[in-house]
């Protein structure tokens, strides 16, 4: 098999693979069209890579293999400028995303460069193991890599609020300036009675109910309380006011503001898909997974 067509196709499927699973969601991350820009460059770098490998090995160029240690340096510092991007910009947001909830999307960012990497070097790998025919070997190793992405992928999916929790809408109430939530007290810092005046007619909140007694342990941290909340401001926009508390004999966790969009259904829908931060203190149970991306 001509090394140059094994090194191109197996670009072309790491490549592929970091713009498949590059997708902008409702958290609308990473920006378009610069930040997809960048990371499928970074991408087709770390598809480069891992294509490269397995020809350099069979014609036994030994120092040439010892560049994949950049990939490590280069995955690293996709990390590292993921983290200092979202930092810088924690002040110009309706709320702070938390540092953890920025840990977990550059780990995120850093660990895409290695399916693009383990895509490339797996269909490399396959092309040259075969021998059937140039154009057989070529569609074999392109299945191949898919699948192995395909299983990757599922294996590092992520969990989210709704897999460990039903949420509601909650009911808000205003005592005595105070604001409650289903008879859940989350602050007295309303202030005005204008203030008061808006969160009656304008307020939203929800309210998260762990679905057993041991997911409250990943509810009750603040980085996934917080996530939550940036979350929902950054889905419905914030005019004014965002609370989050948590009741501590049933482990709710209340989430109110006043948004700009009064859309109560997309309020529940953004905090359900709120990721769980791998920070967070939690149980075995909920980080389970497997190939098949089962819960």
């Amino acid at each position: 098999m001509d090394e140059l067509s094994v090194i191109v196709t197996a670009i072309l499927c790491g490549t592929i693979a970091r713009a498949w699973i590059l997708k902008e969601d409702y958290r609308q991350y990473p920006s378009y069209p610069n930040g997809f820009l960048i990371h499928i460059i970074i991408g087709f770098v770390a598809a480069s890579l891992g294509a490269v490998a397995i020809p350099a090995l069979m014609t036994k160029n030994f120092i040439a293999v010892t560049f994949l240690t950049l990939a490590l340096q280069q995955f690293r510092d996709v990390r590292k400028m993921e983290k200092e991007s979202l930092s810088d910009l924690e002040n110009t947001e309706y709320t702070y995303r938390g540092e953890a909830y920025i840990d977990g999307i550059a780990k995120t960012f850093e660990s895409r460069n290695y399916l693009a990497f383990i895509t490339a070097f797996t269909v490399s790998l396959t092309i040259t193991i075969l021998s059937i025919s140039q154009w057989v070997d070529i569609a074999i190793g392109i299945v191949v890599g898919f699948v192995a992405l395909y299983c990757l992928k599922q294996f590092t999916k992520g969990k989210t609020i709704g897999d460990i929790a039903d949420v509601e809408e909650g009911k808000v109430e205003i005592r005595d300036s105070s604001l409650y939530v289903d008879d859940i007290y989350v602050s007295n810092l309303l202030g005005t009675e204008n203030s008061e005046k808006m969160f009656r007619e304008e307020g939203m909140a929800v309210v998260i109910y762990p679905k057993e007694d041991h997911f409250r342990i990943n509810l009750d941290n603040f980085g996934q309380r917080q996530a939550a909340l940036f979350e929902a401001t950054r889905a419905l926009g914030n005019k004014r006011f965002h609370f989050t508390r948590k009741e501590y004999e049933k482990g709710r966790v209340v989430i109110a503001l006043i948004p700009i969009k009064q859309e109560i259904d997309s309020l529940i829908e953004v905090v359900k898909k709120c990721p769980l931060i791998e920070s967070a203190k939690k149980s075995h149970s909920v980080m389970n997974t497997n190939l098949k991306g089962e819960k």
